[in-house]
């Protein structure tokens, strides 16, 4: 399965993977207007022994046969009590 990979100019760390390129009418209307303008980065196959950075390929490949896409959110800090600034720098 072959995708196209865009960032969004609006949210840091937004990605959306298309099955097509430049079908951005697959992606909900609420979801276009949050992530505003996307910018082409990349073109990928994503075969059975392709690996991530970090999303799960067969999630994507799953979410772009059932879909059209796949939405890729950075993580939570919230999650992580560390990630705070404590203010402990010396």
């Amino acid at each position: 399965m072959h995708t196209y990979v865009y960032k969004s100019l609006r949210k840091a760390d937004t990605y959306v993977y298309l099955a097509r390129r430049d079908d951005f009418e697959c992606l909900p209307v609420p979801v276009r207007e949050q992530l505003g303008r996307l910018e082409f980065v990349l073109d990928v196959a994503l075969t059975p022994e392709r690996r991530l950075a970090s999303q799960d390929p067969q999630q994507v490949r799953d979410n772009l046969a059932a879909r059209g896409f796949h939405l890729q959110v950075p993580p939570s800090t919230a999650a992580d009590p560390m990630t705070e600034d404590w203010g402990t720098d010396a």
